[in-house]
Formats: structure tokens, C-alpha cells, sequence
């Protein structure tokens, strides 16, 4: 199967590359944090606590949905790594040249963006971005038009996966495979979840008119955590330590969240900040000793099923100190 996807996949888009400005290459290196996981991963957290109705009739139902979609878009790039395990171009692991005109501040920056190691196909970025703008501009329908975005979520999509070609560390079949996988894995995970838009003709006209309200994000999760699971069985017997880590995090990820999704009813009103600016230090420092340990696989899977959990069950969290602060009255 590897055979399917050559090392040397690349189409003449290097040459074209090499030829731009180095301004340009700079500037897309910048745009490829849109897709980062740290930041997707935010971005949809912060939607899903905060956001109200004006933006989805259920925006916790909506914002879990999407969260479950991402997480199912990254387990399906583990399984890709790791199945086809080919190779990025060569100028993603070095040397750097680094524009002689930017400030030394940024010169470490940039190095760590147009140098990358691990597999290449698909583009976890292209992907990812894929995932998250199509399911944010989905889920959270009440804002602007669907045409409106729809376009915005093609746009950015489209130029995080632009940005990893340019910066060097990704063919374009890459990309363009990562943006069509990100796509039908989110439709995939919408119907799961039971998105009346993707169900065919069963779903009644008050169902459409407000999709998100009886999704439930559990079946979504759990498919990202078997998927992880494959993948994890897939690196660790062509001993792809790096992809087991990475598919191990998976799978902590759709465990915690379909756990985490247990304790919250899918009602529940925005999260106040005063809970929520703790809950995310703490998750952070979670999300950051996962990887800081990543040498000990359950130290990882242990802190990334905990900060997983935290994140989505937030919503519940102030309704329960209510209850008990009754009690104690």
C-alpha cells in the first residue's frame, strides 16, 4: 500500500517555491500557526465554553461536535503517517537560511517553522484546518451566512495548507489530500453525531432549522479513539515510536472527551470567566507536560485524557459548585 504514495511525490511545486520572496515565505510561515494543534485546539475550546446562542442554538452541543471532528481529523492523519510513512521534502529538515533581514528575535522562530521531522503525507495541518474552520463554520450557524462561512473557513483552509508548501515541509498532494480528508471527516463525524443536515430526508424541517440541538458529540469521540487505535497498532509494529505517541494521544483525546461529554448535560449556559481562566491554566500545563513527557507514553496518556476531560465537562462545573454550595448552606 505504501507503494501507492511515492517519496518523490512532488509535482515541480519546489522550484516554484524557491523562487519566492523571502518576505512571502515569512509571512506564510506566520499563517501556518492558524493550524497548529495548540491553536486549534484553543480556538475551539474557548468557542465551546463562551460562545451563546446568537451564535448556535446549542453551542455546547455545537462546540463538543466540533472539538469530537477534530480530534477524528487528527486520528485519521496518525493512521495516514503511519500507514504510508513517506518522507517530507528534503528542505524540511535543513539547514535554514534565515533572512538576514529579520530581527534576531525572530530568527528562532522561523527556523522551528520551516524545519519539521516525522512523516509527510497527509498534511496534519491541511487537515486539521480543514476540520476545525469546516466544523466551526457548520456547528455555529447562526453567524453571518453559510455562504459567508463556508467561504471564510475555504479561505483560511486553504491558505494554512498553502502555507506548508511554501515554508518547505510539505508537498502539495499533501495538502490537497489533507484538505479533502478534513472535509469528509467532517461530515463524517457530523453525521455520527446525529447532524439532521447530514441524515438524509428523515429529519423534520425544525431540525434543520436548528441542527445543533440534538447533537451529541459521544459516537464521534469514540470513532477518533479507534481510529487512534490502529493507528497506534500500525506505528508501533513498523516501530514508528514518534506515530505511537502521536496516535496515543488520540486516542486519549476521543476517550477523554467522549467521558468528559458524560458530565455535561448540552444545555448548559457560557462558562464564567472566573472558572474558566484557572481551568485553563491548568489544562494548558496538562497539555504541556503531556508532550514535555512524551518519553513516558502513560504520563501522556494519563495527562491528556485528564485535560481532555476538564475541557469539555467546564460547562457542567459551575452548575455543581452551586449545588454543593446549597447543601453546605
Amino acid at each position: 500500500m505504501t507503494a501507492l504514495v511515492s517519496a518523490e511525490r512532488g509535482v515541480g511545486e519546489t522550484a516554484l517555491v524557491d523562487a519566492l520572496p523571502e518576505v512571502v515565505v515569512v509571512a506564510f510561515a506566520a499563517v501556518t500557526h492558524l493550524a497548529d494543534p495548540w491553536f486549534l485546539f484553543g480556538l475551539l475550546a474557548v468557542a465551546y465554553w463562551f460562545a451563546g446562542d446568537r451564535l448556535a442554538a446549542s453551542p455546547r452541543r455545537a462546540g463538543a461536535t466540533a472539538i469530537a471532528a477534530v480530534t477524528c481529523a487528527y486520528a485519521a492523519v496518525a493512521l495516514g503517517k503511519a500507514w504510508f510513512a513517506v518522507p517530507r521534502p528534503p528542505g524540511a529538515i535543513g539547514p535554514v537560511d534565515v533572512p538576514t533581514w529579520l530581527p534576531g528575535l525572530l530568527s528562532g522562530w522561523y527556523e522551528a517553522q520551516v524545519l519539521s521531522d516525522g512523516f509527510g503525507f497527509p498534511s496534519g495541518h491541511a487537515t486539521g484546518g480543514a476540520a476545525a474552520y469546516g466544523a466551526l463554520a457548520l456547528l455555529y450557524d447562526r453567524a453571518l451566512t453559510e455562504r459567508m462561512r463556508l467561504r471564510a473557513a475555504g479561505v483560511v483552509a486553504v491558505a494554512v495548507a498553502g502555507s506548508r508548501v511554501v515554508i518547505g515541509v510539505h508537498y502539495l498532494v499533501d495538502v490537497v489530500v489533507g484538505l479533502l480528508l478534513g472535509g469528509g471527516v467532517v461530515v463524517g463525524a457530523l453525521w455520527l453525531a446525529g447532524d439532521p443536515r447530514f441524515r438524509g430526508r428523515t429529519a423534520s424541517r425544525a431540525d434543520r432549522r436548528e441542527p445543533t440541538s440534538g447533537l451529541d458529540p459521544t459516537p464521534a469521540f469514540l470513532l477518533a479513539a479507534v481510529v487512534s487505535l490502529a493507528a497506534a497498532g500500525v506505528a508501533f509494529a513498523a516501530g514508528h515510536t514518534g506515530e505511537v505517541v502521536e496516535a496515543g494521544i488520540g486516542i486519549a483525546t476521543g476517550v477523554g472527551g467522549a467521558a468528559g461529554w458524560r458530565l455535561v448535560g448540552g444545555d448548559e449556559p457560557a462558562v464564567p470567566v472566573r472558572i474558566a481562566v484557572p481551568a485553563l491554566a491548568v489544562t494548558g500545563a496538562l497539555w504541556v507536560g503531556a508532550y514535555a513527557l512524551a518519553d513516558s507514553l502513560v504520563v501522556t496518556l494519563a495527562a491528556t485524557t485528564a485535560a481532555v476531560v476538564a475541557v469539555v465537562a467546564l460547562p457542567a462545573l459551575p452548575e455543581r459548585i452551586e449545588a454543593i454550595s446549597s447543601d453546605r448552606s
